[in-house]
């Protein structure tokens, strides 16, 4: 994959970052960690470095928290197919022993 330069602007600083993502995505990324800062630094400021540093401790347990739901559905979703499958195989299993 061929890796490339992009300028992104985070929390009002500037910075060159070189991926082989495209562009339009590091920019998508950048943009979710700008609203993150924006949630504790007011309008119009600069962001320290600090501020960065919570932004991307908010963005982590933001994804733990959707992990977890993730979890619970799956596992909801394991129970509800283990379910299902042991109720057709009775059903079959009494079509075969000609229970109705």
């Amino acid at each position: 994959m061929e890796r490339r330069t992009v300028q992104l602007e985070i929390g009002g600083h500037s910075y060159r970052v070189v991926s082989s993502a495209p562009e339009a995505e590091l920019q998508h990324l950048a943009q979710a960690v700008n609203d993150k800062v924006a949630e504790v630094v007011p309008a119009g400021k600069v962001a320290v470095p600090q501020t960065l540093v919570l932004a991307a401790i908010s963005l982590a347990h933001d994804l733990e928290v959707e992990r977890a739901k993730r979890q619970v559905l799956e596992r909801r979703s394991r129970d509800l197919l283990r379910r299902a499958l042991v109720r057709i195989d009775d059903a079959l299993e009494g079509d075969s022993r000609g229970d109705p």
